[in-house]
């Protein structure tokens, strides 16, 4: 991999780590700059999970502020995440590719929707975390499978079960999505087929951007962040859908 790579994979980790903590879409620059220089599909999507671990890092140092008061909530609903995303990485690991490649586009689609529609849908149900649960287990395992806009998908559910703010909301979706990416980058460590040097160039770069995207959560207003990063996770699903078609899946 040359210099110019490496430089080009550090600059994409710096907006992934920015899109991953501001709304949870760190995949939409750090997955296709992976694809860009010259890694295959599997690879990219392994490599790139073990170098967003850095994103929760950098996001969790960031958000202090956002992050007070709510440990053993994100505690808790971590371990469940950390559970999904094991599971998640197993099948990336043993099933066949592209198994969720028809569904994915979906559930990025439901949750921008969900997300759009945020305040209009909130139940305060902060003290019964049993649905959470639930829902962020499978998220976790698709994090933890594949984990494009996992981020979106988590956003749009402790939105919705919770009247807080989005930033602290934002802040929490990130340690609980990075629970179960953390997981998968050990079994992928282990198991995967990760390229080490665009690894560490992606990490150092995302480990930065995540630091500064909780600063520019906290900075921009909430409804117009809400919609931002509910098209950007539309537009995400629109291509999915279009790759899945051209790859022959939807028949």
């Amino acid at each position: 991999m040359s210099p110019w790579t490496v430089v080009f994979l550090a600059g994409a980790g710096v907006l992934a780590g920015i899109f991953g903590s501001v709304g949870g879409l760190a995949s939409l620059a750090s997955y296709p700059a992976l694809l860009l220089a010259g890694l295959p599909p599997t690879a990219a999507n392994v490599t790139n999970s073990v170098a967003l671990v850095a994103t929760t890092v950098g996001a969790a140092a960031g958000s202090g502020p956002e992050l007070r008061g709510q440990g053993r909530r994100i505690g808790r609903l971590s371990v469940v995440s950390a559970v999904g995303g094991t599971a998640g990485a197993i099948l990336l690991l043993t099933l066949p590719p592209g198994v969720f490649e028809l569904v994915v586009p979906w559930l990025i689609a439901g949750a921008s929707v969900v997300l759009l529609l945020g305040p209009r849908l909130r139940r305060p149900t902060d003290g019964d975390h049993r649905h959470a649960s639930v829902g962020v287990f499978f998220i976790a395992v698709y994090s933890g499978y594949f984990g494009a806009a996992a981020g979106v998908l988590m956003l749009a559910l402790l939105s919705a079960i919770s009247t807080q703010s989005l930033a602290r909301t934002n802040a929490a979706k990130t340690l609980i999505t990075g629970a179960s990416n953390a997981v998968a980058a050990v079994i992928f460590a282990v198991g995967g087929p990760v390229h080490w040097v665009a690894a560490l160039a992606l990490a150092a770069g995302s480990l930065a951007g995540g630091w500064l995207g909780p600063a520019v959560v906290r900075r921009l207003p909430e409804r117009p962040l809400r919609i931002g990063i509910a098209c950007a996770g539309l537009v995400l699903a629109a291509k999915l859908a279009v790759d899945a078609f051209r790859s022959g899946s939807w028949g």
